[in-house]
Formats: C-alpha cells, structure tokens, sequence
C-alpha cells in the first residue's frame, strides 16, 4: 500500500480534521482540499427554494437559539469523548493542503488529474458535481452521520431516535454517486445514547464509531476487495429540524 495515493476533499471542521488526522495516520495522505463554507445568501436561498419560507425560518431560529444552549451543555461532553476516544484534532503541517471556494471548483479537477489517486475521501463537503466524478478514476468514500438510505441528509441519528428507530441510529460508510448519500454501502455501525447525549453530541459518537470502518473501507479499497451493496429500506432524505419541530420532541419525547 506505501505506493497507493489517498486524497482527502473535505469542507473546513472539526469532524473534517479529526478524519484527517486518522487517513494521514494509518496510511498517509498525499493532499488535503479543503473547501470554504457555502454563503449563508445561497445557502438560505437554495433551502427556501427546496423547502419553502416557513420551514427555513424554523431552521434558522433553531441554529440561532436552540444549538447555543445545548452547545454549552454538550462541550465537556464532547470534550470527554474525544479524549477518551484519542481523537487527533490538531492540524498536521505535514500535510500538504489546498484551499478553495468549491470542491467543484475547476482547480480541484486539476489536482485531480495531477495527483492521480487510488482512493479519495471526502468529509462534509458540498454535493460533488459529475463533472468532478467523471475525472476521478477511483474509489470515492463517504463517512455518513445516519444509516442509509433511511437517513440520507443531515442529522441522522436525531432523527432515528425522533422516529424511535435505534435499529438504525448510527454510520454509514458509502461509495460516493451524483445523489445525496445514495452510493451502496461499504460498511454501517450503531450507536448507543446515553442521558448526557444531545443533538450535539450525536454525530461525535457516529465519527467515534465510522472512523474504525472508513480505514477499513481505505485499506479494501488499497487492497481491491470493496464489497459494496445496496442496503434495503425506505430512502428518506432529512434536514435540519425546526425550531417547533425539536421543541415538540423534546417535551413529547425527551429527546435532546
């Protein structure tokens, strides 16, 4: 494998770096593209358009008010985690790294071609365009926070336990296609929430648990023994929640 080339393309993160730091550790990574968060302007823009005014405004006021509240009661926990869980957060200079506005911009189809690797990793970033597929000849693995393809999207775990589902509350680790977490599946993996858990806290227990089956995923990938499958279910694709909908849960069902 010492001969293999690993690129990593992800958007800018904690989750992001901690992967990072994994890939670089168990196999070496030959370059890191890390992409700018999407506007706001666009960003509320595209999710109107999808989702309609009233929806979006739910959203927002939940990230204003809601996610600083249990931000404040989830730090020490998070921070247990993951120094219990020995997660490198710290950025490795030994990594050459790129910067740009888009995984789709026209430069990363160009490091691409230069760079030629045998596996890509991405973490978090903006759906990748076909033209950016097109040009990678390799593997392309994913590390989703929620089991597919009943929790495609965002926030999968939350949601599985909205739904009371903990048989699928967990990780997936995926090829990547042209869909929204839609590529067959590598490798899945539960989690268990414990009282002190919250929305926060979620997807630092699906990283904890995804890490160990993503190296896995490189390594068969290294070693040409992928075995993807198309998993059975209902294809769901979620969103943030609503402020109404997280607070209606919260006093019907306890969840955090």
């Amino acid at each position: 494998m010492n001969n293999k080339k690993l690129l990593f393309i992800a958007a800018k993160g904690l989750s992001s770096q901690i992967v990072l730091n994994a890939l670089h550790k168990s196999f070496g990574v030959d370059a890191a593209i890390f992409e700018e968060k999407e506007s706001t302007k666009k960003f509320l823009q595209r999710r109107i358009k999808k989702l309609g005014y009233l929806k979006v405004a739910g959203q927002v006021l939940f990230q204003l008010i809601v996610v600083p509240l249990l931000r404040k009661q989830a730090a020490i926990v998070i921070d247990t985690m993951v120094e219990q869980a020995h997660l490198d957060t710290i950025q490795n200079d030994a990594i050459l790294i790129h910067q740009v506005y888009s995984a789709n911009d026209s430069s990363v189809i160009e490091l691409v071609q230069n760079i030629q690797p045998d596996v890509v990793v991405i973490n978090g970033t903006r759906i990748l365009s076909k033209k950016l597929l097109t040009v990678i000849s390799c593997p392309v693995i994913n590390m989703h926070a929620g089991i597919t393809p009943q929790y495609r999207g965002v926030h999968g775990a939350y949601w599985a336990l909205v739904n009371g589902d903990e048989k699928n509350c967990g990780v997936t680790v995926h090829l990547v296609d042209e869909g929204v977490d839609t590529g067959d599946v590598l490798y899945q993996s539960l989690i268990k929430i414990a009282p002190e858990d919250n929305f926060l806290t979620y997807p630092i227990k699906q990283l904890i648990a995804g890490i160990p089956f993503l190296l896995k995923a490189v390594g068969d990938a290294f070693s040409n023994k992928l075995s993807p499958y198309s998993a059975a279910g209902n294809s769901n694709q979620w969103y943030h929640p609503t402020i109404w909908q997280y607070l209606y849960m919260r006093i019907k069902k306890g969840i955090k």
